[in-house]
């Protein structure tokens, strides 16, 4: 029996949901959607330190306005240490973790300069470390390229020796990293089907080692084009990215549309946001998406508001 189609969205609270962020999570809902599938809101707050209080309640607020109604429950990753350590006590039994107390000013000084900056030299991977100072937990990678199909971007092929090195799971202040949560939790909430941002597309061959390593499935993954300002720099909310307008939000759905290739409805901008997004869903078409890491977003059709509770 063939699994039920499901993906997610998965914001970090640490500002408001800007025009890149509505492009993500509404290709996603409408991938997922389209075939009848689950959809799903996890909130990636495990960084209590970025964390901005009332964002999260925000963003799910956001999402509503604009019509992408999620099933079950919201995940936050703060509530789920327990998980990330099972999985940390997993891969430490199998030999695949080891201790390292590198600063990032000596990685940077011995290592290779790679896509993500310095490549991990692998200093300490032949170490022991006592485990009572401060130290972050590192997984071994192999050496073979890990190869996928990505349902936009196309044929990947990429090399973790010259990418990044053995890397991070937990780092020596205690937090779990992003790689392995999003694979404990993607695997514990059934995700089969990932589309995100461009920019998160050298992060999968780190989450299909993981995956591999524990055991876990892998998703079929699908990377959007990323919404640039103008200069060229990906939309973010630690650059200040505006917030989606508190407005009308059809004739902004219809803006994030277009930006990902889809057919857009003549009336659109006047529709009810309930028909837009049904609209949407009967009429979505991935094999539109163009490849590539990103372009300009569009003028947004509302003033900038500010970003309030």
């Amino acid at each position: 029996m063939a699994a039920i189609p499901c993906g997610r969205f998965a914001p970090s609270p640490t500002g408001p949901l800007h025009f890149g962020s509505l492009v993500t999570a509404l290709a996603s809902f409408l991938d997922c959607r389209h075939v009848h599938g689950r959809w799903q809101v996890r909130i990636e707050d495990l960084d209590q330190a970025r964390v901005i209080p009332g964002a999260a309640e925000t963003h799910l607020r956001t999402l509503e306005r604009f019509g992408l109604s999620w099933d079950g429950p919201v995940v936050r990753q703060s509530q789920r240490s327990a998980y990330y350590d099972a999985a940390l006590q997993q891969l430490q039994a199998a030999g695949a973790l080891y201790s390292c107390t590198c600063s990032r000013a000596e990685i940077a000084r011995a290592g290779r300069i790679g896509a993500e900056g310095p490549i991990y030299p692998g200093t300490c991977r032949n170490r022991r470390h006592p485990l009572t100072g401060p130290h972050a937990r590192r997984v071994r990678i192999e050496s073979a390229p890990i190869l996928w199909q990505d349902a936009i971007q196309g044929p990947q092929r990429h090399d973790l020796a010259a990418l990044c090195g053995d890397f991070v799971l937990r780092r020596a202040d205690g937090v779990v990293a992003y790689q392995l949560a999003v694979v404990v939790d993607d695997a514990a909430q059934g995700v089969n089907r990932v589309m995100r941002g461009a920019d998160l597309i050298a992060s999968t061959p780190r989450q299909i080692h993981l995956q591999r390593l524990l055991g876990l499935p892998t998703p079929s993954y699908a990377h959007v084009p990323l919404a640039l300002d103008g200069r060229g720099e990906k939309l973010a909310k630690r650059l200040g990215a505006a917030a989606v307008a508190t407005g009308d939000p059809a004739p902004l759905l219809c803006q994030a549309l277009a930006f990902l290739g889809q057919a857009v409805p003549p009336d659109g901008p006047r529709l009810g946001i309930g028909e837009l997004i049904d609209w949407a869903i009967a009429h979505w078409e991935p094999a539109r998406i163009p490849q590539g890491s990103g372009w300009p977003a569009p003028p947004l059709p509302h003033p900038p508001q500010p970003f309030c509770d």
